[in-house]
């Protein structure tokens, strides 16, 4: 039966008779029975599409080599508080610069950063160099063979759980073992030369000031040296010594108030209350020593001796014996904040702890046969069923004088050089 335009214009604007609404059921019934008979008819072509497919993917994946997935589990640094403040709520008497051993440098997304650590490439080169994967991977370029490692190892950062987690691949299950575990050995040869949490920012901070203030030391002890030998003088009198000290003292710790308001800069406005609380301290530390005749900036012409307590030939013996007792104050403080910090620094790298070491796994992780094969089973069925209808309609072209005609054209039109 042939639809004309006018049945389907008439189909699409008046409503379906219950006849002919049974009609249309069959004949769409019909044309699914026609899809299942061509099926049957070529059953066998279906089944040997289906069935070769799903053998050679068997095959392929039996002579594909064996990988094997080890993983190292990492319970990376957490925020904690720092082993200084406790003692120094302690001990509380090392100057201006303990409040700084309280102060946080919070850090965002500490995951996220460690993850990126071990990332990193000094780490992948690092492991690169290790287990000789250039020569394994077949690369003849460092960069080749870290895109080739990235493959083989991953690093995830649990959402729930806050744990790290490095998986490697390998042909050989004993080697991936040793690279997943290796790779925390890496991570914390590059740790130490980082200072990555609150600790070793202040512990690095902390050791350049006191590198400065013991060459200061070195340098104001070879100063007394030599003014000792010019002028004599090796001893003086209880009182003159009692004020350089104290002198010496105040100046240390409006040193260490400036060091601190320093610190505090970095994370806090002028406007801050512990800001502006230094402030006022610093400034009330500089007027008592204004009183006693120094001067913070100068180092050789502040705390001029009143006439009377000590000789005038001692004048310049006093001042370098009062730079001494200076940065010996200075070295102390920061030596003490220097080794606090060290214990926090400690502290904070034993957190790095490994959860679970890799084990030499006893299973491989790929290929996966059964996946594989069910994967090209079912695209050779679709392929059967396609090759299935497509010599179906060829038959029904040959079939057809007309369109047998047009086959044959074609046919010769594709394979005809075409002459000039």
């Amino acid at each position: 039966m042939n639809i004309t335009t006018t049945d389907v214009r008439q189909v699409e604007s008046e409503p379906l008779l219950p006849s002919e609404r049974d009609q249309v059921e069959q004949n769409d019934e019909i044309s699914l029975l026609d899809l299942c008979i061509v099926m049957a008819r070529r059953k066998w072509l279906i089944i040997k599409i289906t069935v070769g497919c799903g053998l050679i993917a068997l095959l392929i994946s039996l002579l594909l080599p064996k990988n094997y997935t080890a993983t190292t589990t990492v319970l990376p640094p957490q925020q904690n508080s720092s082993l200084s403040s406790a003692i120094m709520s302690q001990i509380g008497s090392l100057g201006s610069l303990g409040a700084l051993a309280g102060s946080t440098m919070g850090i965002k997304n500490p995951n996220d950063m460690y993850v990126a650590m071990f990332k990193s490439r000094t780490v992948e080169d690092a492991m690169i160099q290790r287990f000789g994967l250039m020569t394994e991977y077949r690369q003849k370029y460092m960069s080749t063979a870290r895109k080739a490692f990235e493959s083989h190892a991953t690093v995830e950062a649990g959402t729930k759980d806050n744990l790290i987690r490095i998986s490697v691949e390998d042909k050989d299950p004993k080697r991936a073992a040793e690279m997943a575990n290796a790779y925390v050995d890496e991570y914390r040869q590059l740790s130490q030369h980082l200072a990555i949490g609150e600790a070793g920012q202040r512990r690095l901070f902390f050791e350049q000031q006191l590198e400065q203030a013991k060459n200061n030391l070195g340098n104001a002890e070879e100063a007394l040296k030599t003014t000792e030998q010019k002028t004599g003088m090796i001893e003086l009198s209880s009182q003159a010594r009692a004020l350089i000290e104290s002198a010496a003292a105040l100046r240390a710790q409006i040193t260490a108030k400036e060091v601190q308001l320093q610190a505090m800069r970095t994370y806090a406005t002028g406007q801050n209350s512990d800001v502006v609380q230094a402030q006022e301290e610093l400034d009330s530390m500089r007027a008592q020593l204004a009183k006693l005749g120094g001067n913070v900036d100068d180092n050789g012409a502040g705390l001029i001796v009143p006439k009377g307590q000590v000789p005038q030939a001692g004048i310049e013996y006093v001042r370098k014996l009062r730079d001494v007792k200076y940065y010996e104050t200075i070295f102390e403080i920061l030596a003490r904040q220097y080794e606090l910090a060290k214990l926090d620094e400690a502290k904070e790298g034993a957190l790095i702890q490994v959860v679970d070491p890799a084990i030499v796994p006893d299973y491989k992780s790929s290929p996966k046969r059964g996946l594989i094969t069910l994967i090209a089973t079912i695209f050779g069925l679709l392929i059967g069923v396609f090759a299935a209808f497509f010599q179906e309609g060829m038959a029904r072209l040959r079939q057809d004088p007309e369109q047998s005609q047009r086959l044959a054209i074609l046919r010769r039109a594709l394979w005809t050089k075409k002459t000039a």
